[in-house]
């Protein structure tokens, strides 16, 4: 059987069909069975695995992976190697649920335990750990009926449960092992138990193996003579530290080892997967930090290096070459997708970066291509791009509006995955901004109406940028555009988000009303057609659970209220909000001390009509005598204030 099965695929289904799993389980199960015997079925067991997924799926239903781990209790190495050993092939596949690993706590620290067997079981336990150590939020959700002791639905995730088992300190010493292979796996483990968790970050900057600690060590592997896997792995290990915060940005193991060694990986003699996760890995590791987005920039025309990612497939011409051609095909929307990330990385904060980004070949076209290609990763890649480029004045003057980027970007937030509707509308709401030349066309296009429907939606990035946008729109807009923004919204919707559990909701929204309560026909229109309303939800904020921040921005639109000319009866015919601004004047904090004075200044304004009246009514509630004790105030910007609001009793 094992001879037949070897390398051939259409055998290796053939004897799954005829039911030779279930036999081979049998016997590799029964006690009675020799050694020898049990590790041939292992063997053969592990060949009809490393065929297709088809394969594995009927290895996984007949209930293999809790045999072999039963078989990993034998006292016997070369049969638990072969347990071993078919279990990673198992666990590689794509097809196998991770958790599967995590259904019984004794399976890890049984694992821990035979790492010191041998060679081959440290290979084999570092690639089962490397590939069954996910991060919670990377999961499918297709394996909840599997029992889960250790992974309840707020429980640790994989990463946690291999440092609690003592992952780091069992796997550190084989770092400086005498095998290769073993090298690799345990690099490779640490990769994936470091990327995106400070705790094992921090723990590994202080592990030392002979006298070494575990920074120096990779470093070492970051050599040009070292295998290109291990530095490129080496690589990833210190920048999900750095990125943890383990290693400082400007430490020179990051900035003169591990960048340079990433910008290396991207060049042209690299193999096409080299100079994907080469990228891919620097865009990571420089996205936060400006610094090394500078020097990534001026590191081996990396810029203009880039662009060769999109030069895939390279045309063919001879026959010999299919093959390469059929590589290139494959290896294409990765290339993109990884270059499209790098690019965002670097433009994130420098607008001298974004102005080369956008200077380089094509680059404008080649993002717009992006929004429109059929892999959903490369679209994603390319709207994070045009975000990132979107942050610059000039460019969006410039570049964005000569290539009518806003279409494309319109196009894509029509219909798409809310990972890029989330990134998409966050470019729209740069786009949407006053000096931007877009922000016509945009509104043009029917913009609102879907901008309103992202509010209601149960994604809150997606009702923060909905809110933001419409924001940023009703910006020193005409009339028309903000009333078609409130019908857009409808009362309703207002009121849902003024009452959104999230404070960013609520602070754009109360941004939004800010924005279309300014300029005073606008004001007195607004509040003409939905006043009640308004005074409504500002009533509920103010007597609400809110912080300085939300309370002030309120404040600030009662007082944009009463610059209207016929708008601020509303506020002098509601005590309910007199007494609240009263309230809020001698409040303990000066930033709503100072927008409650807003408030007043503009109700007894003396130029205006029916100041006297005004200025009798509050005089009557006692905000006069407030008025005197502020102009004694500390605080400069509340005694002028206060001063200023007195004159206008006096003249």
């Amino acid at each position: 059987m094992k001879n037949a099965v070897i390398g051939n695929n259409k055998q290796k289904a053939n004897l799954i069909v005829l039911g030779a799993v279930p036999r081979l389980l049998y016997l590799l199960q029964q006690e009675s069975s020799s050694t020898e015997l049990r590790t041939e079925c292992a063997v053969v067991l592990g060949s009809l695995a490393m065929g297709t997924e088809n394969n594995v799926k009927s290895l996984l239903d007949c209930h293999i992976i809790p045999a072999l781990l039963q078989g990993l209790l034998s006292p016997d190495l070369k049969f638990i190697e072969a347990c071993l050993r078919c279990l990673r092939t198992i666990f590689i596949s794509p097809v196998t649920p991770e958790d599967l690993l995590y259904t019984d706590s004794s399976v890890i620290s049984h694992l821990m335990g035979l790492l010191s067997r041998s060679q081959y079981t440290q290979e084999y336990i570092c690639q089962i750990f490397s590939h069954c150590c996910k991060l919670q939020h990377w999961h499918s959700c297709g394996f909840n009926s599997l029992p889960q002791p250790l992974l309840c639905a707020n429980g640790p995730d994989h990463q946690t449960i291999l440092f609690n088992y003592g992952a780091v300190q069992n796997i550190a010493h084989l770092l400086v092992s005498t095998s290769n292979k073993v090298r690799m796996q345990a690099l490779k483990c640490f990769s994936v138990l470091a990327f995106e968790n400070p705790q094992v970050s921090m723990t590994l900057v202080n592990v030392s193996v002979d006298g070494e600690l575990l920074p120096q060590i990779f470093v070492k592997m970051l050599q040009r003579d070292k295998p290109i896997e291990m530095q490129l792995t080496s690589a990833k290990c210190l920048t999900s530290m750095c990125r943890a915060g383990a290693i400082r940005t400007d430490d020179p193991c990051i900035v003169l080892k591990t960048l340079p060694c990433l910008v290396r990986m991207c060049s042209k003699d690299r193999l096409l997967e080299e100079r994907v996760e080469g990228a891919e890995t620097l865009a990571y590791l420089i996205e936060t930090d400006v610094e090394l987005q500078r020097m990534a920039s001026i590191t081996d025309h990396l810029i203009v290096m880039l662009a060769d990612y999109f030069k895939y497939p390279s045309s063919v011409s001879a026959i010999a070459d299919i093959k390469r051609l059929d590589h290139d095909l494959k290896h294409a929307h990765e290339l993109r997708q990884a270059a499209f990330k790098l690019y965002a990385s670097l433009g994130a904060n420098d607008e001298d970066i974004r102005k080369k980004i956008i200077e380089t070949e094509n680059m404008m076209d080649r993002i717009v291509n992006g929004l429109s290609e059929s892999s959903i990763k490369v679209r994603l890649a390319a709207v994070r791009c045009l975000h990132s480029l979107s942050r610059s004045v000039q460019q969006l003057r410039t570049s964005f509006q000569d290539h009518a980027v806003w279409k494309p970007l319109m196009k894509v937030l029509q219909n798409a995955p809310n990972e890029i509707l989330v990134v998409a509308s966050s470019t729209l709401c740069n786009l949407l901004l006053e000096f931007s030349p877009s922000k016509e066309p945009i509104l043009e296009s029917g913009a609102i109406e879907l901008l309103c429907s992202l509010t209601q939606s149960e994604n809150l990035a997606l009702r923060v940028n909905g809110i933001w946008a419409l924001m940023n729109m009703a910006f020193q807009a005409e009339q028309k555009i903000k009333s078609d923004i409130l019908r857009g919204l409808s009362t309703e919707q207002l009121f849902q988000l003024l009452s959104d559990s999230d404070v960013n909701v609520l602070m754009k929204t109360l941004g939004l009303l800010r924005n279309l309560l300014s300029t005073r026909p606008h004001i007195d229109h607004i509040m003409s057609t939905h006043g009640k309303q308004i005074m409504q939800a500002v009533t509920l904020i103010l007597e609400g659970e809110h912080n300085i921040e939300v309370k002030e921005q309120t404040l600030c639109i009662l007082a944009n209220i009463a610059d209207g000319t016929t708008a601020k009866e509303l506020i002098m015919t509601n005590d309910d909000i007199l007494q609240k601004i009263k309230y809020y004047m001698s409040h303990s904090n000066a930033k709503l001390q100072l927008a409650a004075m807003f408030c007043i200044s503009n109700l007894i304004w003396n130029e205006e009509e029916g100041s006297q009246e005004r200025q009798d009514k509050l005089r009557d509630m006692g905000i006069v005598d407030i008025l005197h004790k502020l102009s004694q105030s500390s605080d400069p910007n509340l005694c002028d204030k206060a001063k200023t609001a007195l004159q206008q009793y006096l003249a």
